[in-house]
């Protein structure tokens, strides 16, 4: 992913408004994050624990989508997988995400779900950069581009949705 300006990512969002958009925190670190290892940029909410955002390339546009989760936290035992990257965590490492759908859809309730890695570092799991706490990640049999093509193919099926 190429890096990305505070202002190139605040004009990509597609489920919240304009004035949602502007307030929502930012990223200070964007001149540090690892681009070149990065599919999608994907951060939480400091100061509101059930927000994340994720920024991504989309057919030649940047698409931005605010996302939601449970702030209540699974037992260590319990393990997820996420369904972008399919590593595996236990506790709170995988939550249910959701996003409003873009347009009227999302203005009338309507929202979209997926599993993901409740940190958003799915591009650093798959490459071997980042490890889980807890958990980890299958041995496969396919090479690490195809691995990369699998996690971007679901992050764009999951993107489809907003518009479906």
């Amino acid at each position: 992913m190429r890096p990305l300006t505070e202002a190139e990512i605040r004009t990509s969002f597609v489920n919240c408004s304009k004035g949602e958009a502007k307030r929502l925190s930012v990223p200070r670190d964007l001149a540090e994050r690892p681009w070149d290892d990065l599919d999608f940029l994907g951060w939480r909410d400091a100061g509101a624990p059930d927000r994340s955002y994720l920024v991504a390339q989309r057919e030649g546009r940047l698409i931005g989508i605010a996302l939601r989760f449970p702030s209540s936290q699974r037992g260590f035992l319990h393990s997820s997988m996420c369904s972008l990257c399919l590593t595996t965590h236990r506790g709170g490492g995988v939550s249910l995400m959701t996003a409003r759908k873009a347009g009227a859809a999302g203005r009338e309730g309507h929202s979209v779900g997926a599993y993901m890695c409740t940190d958003l570092a799915c591009s650093l799991y798959v490459r071997g950069k980042k490890l889980p706490d807890t958990g980890g990640r299958f041995q496969e049999s396919l090479t690490l581009q195809e691995q990369i093509d699998r996690t971007t193919g679901n992050l764009a099926t999951f993107l489809d949705k907003l518009y479906a």
